[in-house]
């Protein structure tokens, strides 16, 4: 009897079926509402998520220059909102404006979105607020437009088969994920090479593919926990209050990951938890398959909870695939989220890797125990 974790389960039938920008993605919002990772903030953002929101403005023409989209900020007359309400997923600091590409991943008649992502340092996602994130933002846009796209929509991308074989070849599929982009790159058929070694360089372009098709995944299985997340002061889950959306959020405050440092970091305050990827850790992955990354293992070992290699089996669904809340409170343990590391003052970008905890009662709120 194979006794492997059947990681690919939560995503049967998932595809990759299209990019297309926000405003078709969610035509009932306006170009005033920028959309930001995990719950909503109680107060101001933290800076680098202010960097991603005056980037956003910059990218929409919606300001001049920085000093513009800080007033306009400041003014009030532009809001942020939580992503996962509006059916986005978005990586770490990176706020999602009407006109920026979307992955559009379909699974059981439900469709969820997450941004590209532009390339390496510096980048839209680590706050940075460098101009060449937002030139980088548009080419890749263009290219996989005009490339790509038409090859998902002739042979859509199977995500069930990207996460099988991503987790064969010793990716957890969320702090490492070359051998996902690896996987993706072979579902593309007839890509020209100069297009294939492109894509081979940008090891991360499959995470948002990922985020997207774990958010349609909690949406196809129609369990209580909709999503997850944190916005760099606090860390939420949010729960499924009827049959077919979404409600409230439990929340509370977020520490920093922990994890090994980027050189010349060790001394760098982080910023806490921060990123709508943690749903890809609640779909089995990510902290729920270190198992399948043995190097990854042996990088974190010092932070990784005595029982990394077996939490899978105490707090995975087997039918699902799917991290159980009621295995979270019978347990009193919670998933580990693996996260990147940002710098707390939005200058420095990334400068780590390593995993979140969340305390195991954000799992319990009164409203959610009955999804009524």
């Amino acid at each position: 009897m194979n006794s492997e974790p059947d990681y690919a389960r939560p995503f049967a039938g998932s595809r990759w079926i299209d990019v297309l920008p926000r405003s078709a993605a969610c035509p009932h919002l306006p170009p005033e509402v920028l959309l930001h990772a995990g719950p909503p903030y109680a107060g101001a953002p933290p800076s680098p998520v202010r960097h991603a929101a005056m980037q956003a403005l910059l990218y929409e023409g919606m300001a001049a220059d920085a000093h513009a989209a800080a007033a306009l900020l400041a003014s009030g007359d532009v809001k942020l909102e939580p992503a996962q309400e509006h059916g986005v997923v978005t990586p770490l600091a990176q706020v999602v404006s009407a006109s920026m590409p979307l992955m559009a991943v379909e699974q059981g008649g439900h469709i969820r979105f997450a941004p590209l992502v532009e390339g390496p340092p510096p980048a839209l996602r680590l706050g940075a607020m460098a101009p060449a994130c937002r030139a980088a933002l548009r080419d890749i846009d263009t290219w996989v437009r005009s490339t790509v796209v038409p090859l998902l929509q002739a042979h859509a991308p199977a995500v069930d088969a990207i996460v099988a074989a991503a987790t064969r070849n010793g990716d957890e599929c969320h702090a490492r994920t070359a051998a996902a982009n690896e996987a993706l790159i072979e579902q593309l058929a007839g890509l020209p090479l100069a297009d294939t070694q492109r894509l081979r360089s940008l090891p991360a372009f499959v995470l948002p593919l990922l985020m997207a098709a774990a958010a349609a995944a909690l949406r196809s299985n129609n369990g209580p926990v909709a999503g997850l997340g944190g916005n760099g002061r606090e860390f939420g889950v949010r729960w499924r209050t009827g049959a077919t959306e979404p409600g409230a959020w439990t929340q509370g405050a977020a520490l920093a990951p922990s994890g090994p440092r980027l050189p010349g970091h060790e001394t760098s305050r982080p910023l806490p938890a921060i990123g709508d990827s943690a749903v890809i850790d609640l779909c089995g992955l990510g902290g729920q398959a270190i198992a399948a990354a043995p190097l990854l293992a042996a990088e974190w070992a010092a932070v990784l909870p005595a029982d990394a290699l077996t939490r899978r089996a105490a707090l995975v669904d087997p039918a699902t695939g799917l991290v159980d809340v009621q295995r979270i409170r019978m347990t009193g343990q919670a998933p580990v989220i693996h996260l990147a590391i940002l710098d707390d003052a939005g200058e420095q970008g990334l400068i780590g890797r390593g995993l979140y905890m969340p305390p195991a009662s954000l799992f319990s709120p009164m409203e959610a125990r009955d999804g009524s």
